[in-house]
């Protein structure tokens, strides 16, 4: 179906936890009907789950039913279970103020490898990309034109799905890379045990590709020396990206692309977040 490597070990991570629930229950998942699930979604409650989790594990039985009465013709319990219902909630987004401080946290005086989560910051915050999009950059993923006269760098970003979408980069997004590709990255580049060169931009200390874990440690870590622990989560730079813009006034067909939603009415959701807009 094209869905990322993340999304497959999502899916992975609830069937081993149906797995799990069948082995204790003693059930056959060939013979099953629709109290079981019910009891299923029971039992993750127990977990300590939320709705929003338990309706994902629903999402992954239902995507693994159908697959199984294409190719099996088993029966499907799952087909008229329903998702429960999940107050809907604004994002949070960030002031620019404390968007800004964070920025700026990350800038540690006598430590190099602080450029590089410098770069991040600024380019989840100048994108408006997922952690996932940012650690899969390589380093020609990016493109250099002219526009009226005006040079413009742009960044290819791979989202959900395998789809591809093209995003421009600001000055300080573009400062902070350029400072990390020159004074930090060919170091980095040289700790690393493959005999080929890697593509990736970021690096960890050993060489290869940071890993999302890794951008959310960092990120974390900003957040707590600027006093914003619990608000911050690398989406939160993507919502804040996006509420900026609508309410500097940017079309919300142009953040639609930006973002890559497929549809306008995800994009919609951010022109109700602030007071000030309306």
């Amino acid at each position: 179906r094209g869905l990322s490597s993340n999304s497959i070990s999502a899916y992975r991570r609830d069937l081993a936890k149906y797995s799990d629930f069948l082995v204790k229950e003693k059930l056959d998942f060939e013979s099953l009907t629709e109290n079981e699930i019910i009891s299923f979604e029971v039992w993750l409650k127990g977990l300590g789950m939320a709705v929003t989790s338990i309706n994902r594990n629903v999402s992954a039985l239902k995507s693994f039913y159908k697959y199984l009465a294409q190719e099996f013709s088993t029966t499907n319990p799952v087909s008229t279970v329903a998702s429960s219902k999940v107050p809907r909630r604004l994002p949070k987004a960030l002031t620019i103020k404390e968007i800004t401080s964070l920025i700026d946290s990350t800038k540690r005086e006598g430590d190099p490898i602080s450029l590089r989560d410098h770069a991040i910051i600024e380019l989840l915050y100048g994108t408006g990309a997922r952690v996932s999009e940012i650690v899969g950059v390589d380093i020609n993923d990016f493109a250099q034109s002219d526009i009226e006269g005006n040079p413009i760098t742009t960044l290819k970003l791979r989202g959900k799905g395998s789809k591809e979408r093209i995003v421009p980069l600001g000055s300080f997004a573009k400062s902070a890379l350029d400072e990390y590709l020159v004074r930090i990255r060919p170091n980095l580049l040289t700790k690393g045990k493959s005999a080929k060169v890697e593509t990736a931009l970021f690096l960890n200390q050993r060489g290869s590709r940071l890993s999302r874990q890794s951008a959310w440690q960092m990120i974390s870590d900003a957040a707590d020396a600027t006093g914003l622990s619990g608000k911050v989560s690398p989406h939160v730079f993507r919502h804040s990206y996006a509420t900026h813009l609508l309410d500097g006034g940017a079309d919300i067909r142009v953040v639609q692309e930006l973002l890559g939603h497929a549809s306008v009415t995800t994009t919609q959701i951010y022109t109700l977040i602030t007071i000030d807009k309306v």
